[in-house]
């Protein structure tokens, strides 16, 4: 199992910014290049007032700020220099598909997806898109929603693949804003997969790829989920992946990077399971030497001596 794919978290607001420009953007796709990463996904293109890239509809609609430089301009050229594909990250308003209104969110989003491909989707590496509103449950109109904005995304592109990467109800999915780690008790097994079968059963068509955030349960419960996750996604056709989290769950603060040791127990329970490609959340902040955080740099140098063994096996 290696890490294929990474997120790109641009429009943070539970960790912190480290505010690079061009030069360290440059730097860390070479890095992740020579850890065999070929494909990133923007998390988000907005969140609330903030977005990554001058949308003349987030700013009139929403009330959005202009940045100052054009993030999805630059990671796309980035992504066309060094031969990466590059997923766009859809708008997350914050408020109106978490209130029910989901209606309002895939129509200000229809809007973003149009006024997006007009201007960028020339560029060779626009592979996708990514659905960036994350679900655990069968809750609210999250089918709709999901269903909604693939088709739209797919009627606008040609027919380019959509990405979803939900987490799964476990004892670890607690707010970052709690010192807690675990809470009494997650969804079961069963409801989990009563629950997926009817999402991925409304979403086919729509939706080409899923990749379940492995981090929200305990260990020896994973391997589990992500069977059922295969399963099901194999029976609706879409395909499977992993996202295996590079930031560690089981500490009060949030968050730090992993242990290399849980990454890689992470990542051979996604093989156990059959899955063949992972993404991870996310390599800028948990993996890269040039990391805020200094553990991370060794994070990387423990998975290039991962990945020389592996080729070593071969």
């Amino acid at each position: 199992m290696k890490i294929k794919g990474t997120f790109l978290d641009e429009i943070s607001h539970d960790i912190p910014h480290q505010n690079w420009g061009e030069k360290e953007w440059d730097k860390d796709f070479e890095y992740m290049k020579d850890a065999g990463i070929d494909t990133v996904i923007l998390i988000r293109s907005g969140y609330k007032r903030w977005m990554t890239y001058p949308s003349v509809v987030l700013h009139k609609e929403e009330g959005c700020y202009m940045p100052p430089v054009d993030l999805v301009d630059m990671f796309l050229r980035l992504s066309d220099k060094w031969n990466m594909n590059f997923y766009f990250g859809l708008y997350d308003s914050g408020k109106y598909w978490a209130n029910g209104e989901y209606e309002q969110e895939v129509k200000i989003n229809n809007k973003v997806i149009s006024e997006v491909w007009e201007k960028y989707g020339h560029y060779k590496s626009f592979a996708g898109w990514y659905i960036s509103q994350e679900c655990s449950r069968k809750t609210g109109k999250i089918i709709d929603l999901y269903a909604s904005l693939g088709r739209y995304c797919k009627e606008v592109s040609g027919g380019l693949p959509t990405i979803i990467s939900p987490y799964i109800d476990g004892s670890k999915n607690l707010s970052q804003y709690t010192n807690a780690t675990t809470r009494g008790e997650g969804v079961s097994l069963s409801e989990h997969e009563r629950e997926w079968d009817e999402i991925f059963s409304g979403i086919k068509g729509a939706v080409d790829i899923v990749a379940f955030q492995d981090g929200h349960v305990e260990y020896d419960e994973l391997v589990d989920f992500l069977k059922v996750n295969k399963r099901l996604a194999d029976k609706y056709g879409i395909e499977c992946w992993t996202n295996s989290e590079t930031f560690d769950r089981d500490m009060p603060i949030k968050f730090l990077p992993i242990k290399w040791e849980k990454l890689r127990l992470k990542m051979g329970m996604a093989q156990e399971a059959g899955i063949e490609n992972a993404i991870t959340f996310e390599f800028s902040h948990f993996m890269s030497p040039q990391s805020a955080y200094l553990q991370a740099g060794h994070l990387y140098d423990r998975y290039l001596e991962y990945l020389k063994t592996t080729e070593t096996k071969k």
